[in-house]
């Protein structure tokens, strides 16, 4: 594997981390069609903890075979596959070297009432399956996130000295969050800040959207640009330690490709490292899905 100058670059900001860490890095880094350029296409399948098997996988019935998941990334030529044990163990022989993988290690669920998060899976289990690195969801603004910052911590600890990257997933909610402060344009700055505050390598928030929620921010936000999606992002970036941490965006509930291609361009014109996009991608039919992921990786490439 050839590395890159621009992925030299971006590992170079890792200042603490030995050699397996950046090795791994560089894995997602440099694997698929987006491979040494600095972007990335992640492939996340988690949604069936989230949100039950039907709801998200009954509109492309095919997609409740998790061998659909790793062929569908690989075909695609993402950067990586991210998914809680169960769904990697189902593949990981079969695919094993194929894509680099990300064991979710913790995951809520539609029937729970409280805004927290189950350990799932462990360490040993990423390092048991080969995977590239461990992903964990914390709730900036729940009762329980101090919880969840506390088990990161550890994890990631035990996870950095095994040689692993760390991916944090980090959406705010909580009592005092309705739903438009969730991705308030501060709010998933603090969030995103919050995550590289924690350790993480690659940090994933939802894209920003022109509102600001927290009243002791409006002040400062005055002053600064969010006039656009490519302005918000740039925020958000330069709240991960000035653009030295990779930040990539959610692609949220399924919607338009129109839509989806005009945020992804807002997106790459905002200095994002990339989408990880999972029900955008796996709810759609095989066909159309590759052909939507294709788009989106040339508009990574500038294209």
């Amino acid at each position: 594997m050839h590395i890159t100058e621009q992925v030299k670059k971006i590992l170079s900001h890792y200042e603490s981390d030995n050699p397996g860490t950046k090795t791994n890095l560089a894995r997602i880094l440099m694997a698929g069609s987006l491979g040494g350029t600095g972007k990335l296409v992640i492939l996340p399948v988690d949604q069936g903890f989230e949100h039950g098997p039907a709801r998200s996988f009954a509109p492309n019935p095919a997609a409740y075979d998790p061998h659909y998941h790793f062929q569908l990334a690989v075909d695609a030529g993402l950067s990586a596959y991210a998914a809680p044990l169960g769904m990697i163990e189902a593949g990981a022989d079969s695919f094993a070297g194929a894509i680099p993988t990300i064991l979710k290690v913790n995951s809520a669920n539609s029937l729970a009432t409280e805004k927290n998060q189950a350990l799932t899976g462990s360490v040993n289990d990423a390092l048991r399956l080969g995977c590239a690195a461990i992903g964990f969801t914390i709730y900036p603004g729940s009762e329980y996130a101090f919880d969840m910052m506390e088990e990161i911590r550890e994890m990631a600890e035990e996870a950095k000295s095994a040689g692993l990257a760390v991916v944090i997933w980090s959406y705010p909610r909580g009592p005092n969050l309705d739903k438009a402060g969730e991705t308030a344009f501060d709010i998933c700055a603090y969030a995103a800040h919050m995550a590289a505050l924690l350790g993480a390598h690659i940090i994933k928030v939802k894209p920003p959207t022109d509102v600001v929620s927290l009243e002791a921010a409006k002040k400062v936000y005055a002053s600064i640009d969010g006039s656009t999606l490519a302005k918000r992002v740039q925020h958000v970036v330069q709240s991960c330690f000035g653009g030295r941490r990779i930040v990539v965006f959610s692609g949220g509930e399924a919607k338009g490709l129109d839509g989806l291609y005009e945020e992804v361009r807002g997106l790459r014109d905002g200095g994002a490292n990339g989408s990880i996009i999972g029900r955008n991608t796996f709810q759609r039919p095989r066909e159309e899905a590759l052909a939507m992921l294709a788009k989106i990786i040339e508009i990574y490439q500038g294209k």
